[in-house]
């Protein structure tokens, strides 16, 4: 038998495609039906903890202590984490020594009574130096020792980590269930064909509820994109009814439904995120739109030129920073104005609303529309127009791809899709100008070359100088098309420095759209999506035309 490491990677890549599972050509399920037949090995589990070398120690307050083997492994995580800015935090550290003495000994809480007289420099080392062996292991060894992997029909599947034995499975009534760890059991088995997660807990810290999904390739996760999109799409046919429904709003007598359509003007015109009501735990210093506090916003009569500017400056999502400032219609300026009357900046702007009034209301005025399926409408809408108006003819491969990037990043300006400016950026940064300086100086001692190449052959007319001329010219015109693409690269870098294309391009981008770009102009698939967003897109590569509008 062949061996697979020495096949021809044109035919392996032509059997992965013959492969590829159809699903979106399949019947559909019954109305609330996610499957038919599930069937999975459960999740994989931590296994026991090894202790440390006995050379390898810790100290507190200069004397070296042995731990319990519970409390040792808790020490690790903390050591594992010496070298990042986590442990200057206070309330990090005052959290992590909280939670490390719940599972001390009696004898060890005695003494262990301060992080700061804590050492764990030894046990740092040993575990740095465990990486780097990891580090330097070759592939072979790497799928020997990896850990928390299980083989399922000749391939890698990773899973979450969980450490408690209340765990849920959820599987099909013809299928075979797991067997749990020796000693323990599930907690439960069911088989429920109307969700799609494969096992469920409930973790420690806040008290919800944790899943385990299905990769992104999967079926039921290449439908549900599917529907999203479909869904979002839909809303084009009503969004200028919607529109013109909030505006009219805006002078209603009741304040609940003007609060209603400031909200939702700001959701649609803003992309802001709607803002769910929190858990219990959960930081009060984010919020989206619903729950905006008059702190949140500053009115500006006039502003750099504007009339009725509103600047908004709150933490969002992920803490991330949400500034802007907008001009607004005028009679949403009034009505900010009359929300804001009597009121401290702690309460809250919008104090009629909440997201699931404003969620029922709007699957009122369109089966399945939700704040987030605005959010999903205009990103979407954003990435087709800005594809449209940046894309020419006359573009070379990485012009185009130039052009896509700023669409993609059009869309994650409007959805706040910010991120810190990489540690390496300043450093490839100079790398790239060093390579564009080197191509110029080349190009100007070339463009001498060239200029005595026709001089030699104007003065003989001789073939050979001809030859030589010509060469001369192709090989400039070659150089000349190399540092226009270390310009666009350098132009693209720049851009999107601070710029996180990711979240949008998975989560709010139709990717037909993309797909019948590429097409369309003649871009590979592979310049755009990796091999695992193709996988997780192959419902669209294989669906999109060139003419497809979403």
């Amino acid at each position: 038998m062949e061996n697979s490491e020495t096949e021809n990677p044109k035919k392996r890549k032509k059997q992965d495609e013959q492969e590829v599972w159809k699903w979106w050509e399949e019947e559909k399920h019954a109305e609330g039906v996610k499957w038919k037949t599930l069937q999975h090995n459960g999740p994989v589990l931590a296994p026991p903890y090894e202790l440390l070398p006995k050379s390898v120690k810790f100290y507190y307050a200069g004397e070296h202590m042995v731990l319990s083997p519970e409390t040792e492994e808790v020490a690790g995580f903390y050591a594992k984490m010496l070298d990042h800015e986590y442990v200057t935090k206070t309330i990090f550290n005052t959290n992590f020594f909280k939670d490390w003495r719940k599972v001390m000994t009696p004898e060890e809480k005695e003494v262990i009574v301060d992080l700061n007289k804590c050492n764990f420099k030894e046990i740092a080392e040993y575990y740095t130096a465990k990486a780097e062996e990891k580090k330097n292991m070759t592939k072979e060894e790497k799928l020997v020792r990896k850990d928390f992997i299980i083989m399922k029909d000749g391939n890698l599947n990773y899973c979450k980590i969980i450490t408690k034995f209340d765990i849920i499975i959820n599987i099909g009534h013809e299928a075979c269930v797991p067997k749990p760890p020796e000693g323990h059991k599930w907690k439960e088995v069911r088989y429920d064909s109307t969700v799609t997660w494969l096992a469920c807990w409930v973790e420690n810290i806040l008290g919800s509820t944790k899943y385990i999904m299905l990769n992104p390739s999967s079926k039921l996760k290449g439908e549900k994109d599917w529907q999203k999109y479909e869904v979002a799409r839909k809303l084009y046919q009503h969004v200028d009814r919607i529109r013109n429904g909030y505006m009219e709003d805006w002078k209603s007598k009741e304040m609940r439904v003007r609060q209603r359509a400031v909200a939702l003007y700001f959701i649609d015109k803003l992309a802001l995120r709607a803002g769910n009501e929190k858990e219990e735990g959960e930081s009060a210093d984010t919020v989206g739109c619903c729950s905006l506090r008059v702190e949140h916003i500053t009115l500006h009569d006039e502003r750099d030129g504007k009339e009725f500017v509103v600047e908004f400056d709150f933490l969002g999502k992920d803490s991330i920073r949400y500034v802007n400032s907008v001009a607004v219609e005028k009679r949403v300026f009034k009505n900010l104005k009359l929300f804001m009357e009597n009121k401290q900046p702690g309460d809250d702007l919008f104090d009629r609303l909440s997201t699931t009034v404003l969620n029922k209301y709007l699957n009122d005025l369109m089966e399945g529309l939700t704040a987030k399926v605005f959010r999903t409408f205009n990103a979407s809408r954003t990435l087709q127009e800005q594809l449209e108006l940046l894309t020419k003819e006359s573009m070379s491969l990485p012009e185009k791809m130039l052009a896509y990037n700023r669409a993609n990043r059009a869309v994650a300006i409007l959805c706040n899709h910010q991120r810190a400016i990489p540690k390496t950026f300043d450093k490839s940064m100079q790398n790239l100008k060093s390579k564009i300086d080197e191509k110029q100086s080349q190009i100007k001692e070339f463009k001498k070359e060239l200029k005595e190449a026709k001089k030699a052959y104007k003065a003989s007319d001789a073939a050979k100088d001809k030859v030589v001329l010509d060469r001369k010219k192709k090989r400039l015109a070659q150089l000349e098309d190399q540092l226009r693409k270390l310009d666009v690269q350098a132009t693209d870098k720049e851009e999107n420095k601070q710029i996180a294309l990711g979240t949008s391009k998975l989560n709010y981008l139709d990717p037909r759209i993309t797909v019948a770009w590429c097409k369309k102009w003649d871009v590979s698939v592979e310049k755009v999506y990796n091999k695992t967003q193709r996988e997780k897109f192959r419902w669209a590569i294989e669906m999109a035309g060139p003419d497809f509008i979403f």
